[in-house]
């Protein structure tokens, strides 16, 4: 008989009330964790040691950042690629990529050769209008694919062999086989598919140390594990339905750190959803992979 998937409840680590918290990374040098606030402008420094948490202004819309090996952060923001100095704040143009104004980026992350991979989606969530770059650390961009709705939630397995990916409104994880050293891919593939049983659609990832992948799906109220091979076998349960995006992160890179959104939360379940657009934590007894920096 199929295994009943293990129920994790997760806590509140910071009653945030971002509007669309997102792309949570773990900063290792750093012991703290960076996530951002698209629709505030906003790139979010959480201190888990103290609780405390450092918002610096970016002054456009920021879908994902990452840290730099050589100090400070690179953004995926609204027309591109810009630096951001944590230390003053100060933010600096890195790399134009020119699309339809009506697009913005979305989520992104590093593998370990450096590279920042990142994808584009429409304001108007226009079918087919954003794309999927890779940044590599010579400043140079280039354009993976297109016929993009909503580019999403991104991570590798442990090997470096596979990168999984999510559009969103497709209603799975796409899986391509993955060249690390060319920072090439191929043969896409269906790798899991989330069921209209799951009560929403897949936002954010990360893949664990097993090679497991953490989903985030939104208007749900959970993040789901499945294995490769497209089995689910946890759930992690929040108080509040507009679960975004998650990352491992602490010291032993055990504690599974979940970005939500308050304006995802329809305005006749805010009143009973008080902690909607928090940064929530679990303990969920796997690890996660150590994370990687932008090499540029």
């Amino acid at each position: 008989m199929p295994q009943t998937p293990t129920t994790i409840e997760a806590d509140l680590a910071l009653d945030a009330h971002a509007r669309l918290g997102e792309g949570p990374i773990w900063d290792a040098e750093g012991g703290r964790l960076v996530w951002v606030d698209i629709h505030a402008e906003a790139v979010h420094l959480f201190d888990p040691s103290s609780g405390f948490d450092q918002v610096l202004q970016a002054g456009q819309h920021v879908g994902a950042a990452a840290v730099r090996s050589r100090g400070g952060l690179i953004l995926a923001a609204r027309d591109g690629f810009v630096l951001l100095d944590p230390a003053t704040g100060a933010i600096e143009p890195f790399v134009a990529v020119k699309e339809d104004p009506s697009t913005r980026f979305n989520d992104g992350k590093c593998d370990a050769a450096g590279r920042f991979w990142a994808g584009t989606m429409a304001y108007a969530f226009t079918p087919g209008a954003g794309s999927f770059y890779r940044l590599d650390p010579d400043g140079s961009v280039t354009a993976m694919f297109g016929d993009v709705a909503v580019s999403n939630g991104l991570g590798w397995s442990p090997d470096w062999r596979t990168m999984y990916y999510i559009d969103t409104p497709t209603r799975g994880v796409d899986a391509f086989d993955f060249d690390l050293a060319a920072g090439t891919i191929a043969n896409r593939r269906r790798a899991v598919e989330i069921p209209r049983e799951a009560g929403g659609l897949p936002d954010g990832m990360c893949v664990d140390a097993e090679g497991c992948l953490w989903v985030a799906i939104v208007r749900s109220g959970s993040v789901q594990r499945y294995t490769p091979d497209g089995r689910l076998d946890r759930t992690v349960r929040l108080p509040t339905s507009g679960v975004t995006s998650c990352c491992f992160g602490g010291a032993d890179l055990g504690d599974l750190y979940i970005t939500t959104s308050a304006e995802l939360v329809p305005e006749d379940q805010r009143t009973a959803q008080p902690h909607a657009g928090g940064l929530f934590i679990c303990r969920p007894g796997v690890g996660g992979q150590p994370p990687c920096t932008f090499g540029g």
